[in-house]
């Protein structure tokens, strides 16, 4: 059991040596020598004590600090869990709970949460070994005195875990790498049932395998552990299993995926991203959690759940992979290869666009960001776009995007349809026809729109009214006219405007209100003063 959990240091500790003679103590180091030597731990240290004397205290003292130096640290810079063993009241204190911190750091005061009740709670207490204090860190043994819902021990009981981020979840499915002892006779069959022991938690769990063959004494392979209560898990946690009945261990495994899809079998580009969750370095572990959230990404607060890394660890991953393409937001990242698609589909989508359209200067962002499948995570689009643009790929321009350098381009037959509305208008004047009374020829064009957009933006014609386009020419003289014959005049009603303008009312009423907005004539009432020429 300890191999399986992954304990990486061993010490001996060969006890009431005042009781035997040294031969006989000889012997026994010898088999405890043949026992530890097929296993990580051969050649741990042995150390021969007596209590009764205090035989070989001090040594045993100095290899266990020894084997803590060789071991890896817990780090207290990681997210706060404290699987609980025991719960139970104290009068004038109340509820407490005890177990040791799996990681992290707790204090006084702190608001928790108790999964997998999703209990809210907070710290009113603590002792350390025994002993007051204001702060528990990872590897301290720990008594917790809470108050809130989380202190009910009608619903908190040993197996629950104590947390303090939001980025914990509780499971109902494992995937796992699971290998059995050598020495087993049962195999692990699809579907099988099992106990998992995972932090002070058992809960009983159906194996449905992701090999093609049960696993055998001595074997390892991949299994979705469908759990039959939740628990809190984490990338890399290691867990033991146990047949359903009679109780037997039979083999352990490391968790990849806490909070999983169902899965049914593994390809091969799906079995190597598990394996980097499991055993592979940073980076490699969070494009791994990445790629397998697809389109939907993750919450980057999450991301130290889902690869097992420390969250410094996680967000300088997550930074360098940012630098060579993943999309990422404030609270959001995408792996590696969805980013890659969806920038792809981006400039694909703007492209085909300004194909379909040459004449629109732009693609609206709606245009753009349709470009996702409809399953996307609603902010990859804009995390596209923003990237491309960073890029260069793309440009902002008119509240939409278009390709760098693309400008508006006509085809010969467009060229001639754009000479045909210019001449319609200059010939119209200040009356030119609305589109709907455009002739024919030009007023049944699919692309009629696009051609007056562009001499719109090209300055040469203005848009008065709905459906009324006047040459920016004609306007600009119009205005002239109005300043030096009717300059310094006040109260003027419609009639005197369409003597200078010589149109119809129905040009007349737009063209005033135009007038208006340009400041050429001044609205008062019902009639309009016109500003002296300067």
């Amino acid at each position: 059991i300890v191999e399986l959990l992954g304990v990486p240091e061993l010490v001996v500790a060969l006890t009431k040596c005042d009781l035997v003679d040294p031969d006989w103590l000889e012997l026994v180091e010898s088999d405890v020598e043949d026992t530890l030597a097929s296993t990580p731990y051969a050649g741990a240290p042995q150390v021969a004590t007596s209590a009764a004397d205090r035989t070989g205290l001090d040594m045993l003292v100095t290899e266990l600090a020894a084997a803590a130096e060789r071991a890896r640290r817990s780090e207290i810079d990681d997210l706060t869990r404290l699987p609980l063993d025991r719960v139970f009241t104290i009068q004038g204190t109340g509820t407490v709970v005890t177990g040791t911190v799996w990681s992290g750091a707790l204090g006084v005061g702190e608001r928790v949460t108790i999964l997998p009740d999703e209990l809210d709670a907070r710290v009113r207490g603590l002792q350390v070994h025994g002993r007051s204090a204001e702060r528990a860190e990872a590897g301290d043994r720990a008594a917790v005195a809470l108050t809130g819902d989380g202190s009910d021990r009608d619903v908190v009981g040993r197996g629950a875990t104590l947390v303090s981020s939001p980025a914990w979840q509780t499971s109902w499915m494992l995937t796992s790498r699971v290998v059995l002892l050598a020495d087993t006779d049962w195999i692990l069959a699809h579907n099988q049932r099992v106990h998992v022991h995972h932090g002070t938690t058992t809960v009983r769990a159906r194996v449905a395998l992701l090999e093609d063959e049960p696993l055998g004494a001595g074997e390892g392979g991949w299994v979705q552990l469908r759990l039959e209560e939740p628990l809190v898990a984490r990338a890399r946690d290691r867990f033991v299993i146990r047949t359903y009945s009679p109780v037997t261990t039979i083999g352990g495994g490391v968790v990849a995926e806490p909070v999983p899809p169902k899965r049914n079998r593994l390809d091969g580009e799906t079995r190597a991203r598990l394996g980097a969750l499991t055993t592979g370095a940073p980076r490699e572990a969070v494009a791994a959690a990445l790629d397998l959230a697809g389109w939907a990404g993750l919450r980057r607060e999450e991301l130290p759940v889902r690869t097992g890394l420390r969250p410094a660890q996680a967000e300088a991953a997550l930074i360098e992979l940012e630098r060579d393409g993943a999309l990422c937001t404030p609270g959001d990242a995408f792996g590696p290869h969805v980013s890659a698609e969806a920038r792809s589909r981006t400039v694909g989508a703007v492209e085909a666009a300004q194909a379909e359209n040459p004449l629109r200067p732009v693609v609206s962002m709606a245009v753009a960001r349709a470009a996702m499948p409809s399953w996307a995570h609603e902010r990859i689009a804009d995390a596209a776009i923003d990237a491309l643009q960073r890029e260069a790929r793309l440009e902002a321009a008119e509240g939409g995007v278009r390709t760098p350098g693309f400008t508006p381009t006509l085809t010969s037959d467009q060229e001639a349809a754009s000479d045909a509305l210019s001449h319609v208008l200059a010939a119209g004047g200040l009356a030119a026809p609305f589109l709907e009374e455009l002739p024919e020829d030009l007023r049944g064009r699919v692309d009629l729109k696009g051609l007056v957009r562009r001499l719109e933006d090209l300055g040469e014609i203005r848009s008065i009214a709905d459906g009324l386009y006047l040459r920016v020419a004609d306007l600009d003289a119009a205005a002239t006219r109005i300043t030096q014959e009717l300059g310094g005049r006040s109260e003027l009603g419609p009639a005197d405007f369409r003597d200078v303008l010589q149109v119809t009312r129905k040009h007349l009423i737009p063209l005033l209100n135009y007038f208006d907005g340009r400041g050429t004539t001044i609205r008062r009432g019902d009639g309009r003063d016109v500003p002296p020429s300067p």
